[in-house]
């Protein structure tokens, strides 16, 4: 198994992810804001795609614990990196900042994104 750490943002706002390929699959942890947690975890499963079988596509299961809303981010990180690797990717998303304002949440999903946009930086160089 081969491990990596990335992160993107500042305090509160900053995103870390540890990557753990496993085999021919993925494990994700991405978390962050003022409390790490465990808030969601998506997998996902590649497939052929309805439109086109020559495509790749996935599909994504959910679990999120109550009253978190980590699910979205982790179901849009299980399903890009999954149809992109051809891999099964399992993502475990959670983020938490005290009473977040709007804006802290826009700075909280734009590192999100800086941090799937490194993992897919990190995944061409190995």
């Amino acid at each position: 198994m081969k491990s990596f750490v990335l992160a993107s943002g500042e305090l509160p706002y900053m995103i870390s992810a540890y990557i753990i390929l496993c085999g021919d699959d993925m494990i994700i942890v991405i978390s962050g804001g003022e409390k790490e947690h465990v808030g969601a975890v998506a997998l996902g499963s590649p497939r052929p795609s309805l439109e086109n079988s020559k495509n790749i596509s996935s599909n994504a299961s959910l679990l999120c614990l109550l009253g978190h809303k980590d699910d979205i981010l982790a179901r849009e990180a299980a399903l890009r990196l999954s149809r992109k690797y051809n891999k099964n990717v399992v993502i475990t998303v959670g983020i938490h900042i005290d009473r977040a304002t709007g804006d802290d949440l826009k700075k909280v999903e734009k590192n999100f994104h800086v941090i799937l946009n490194m993992i897919e930086d990190m995944m061409v160089a190995i």
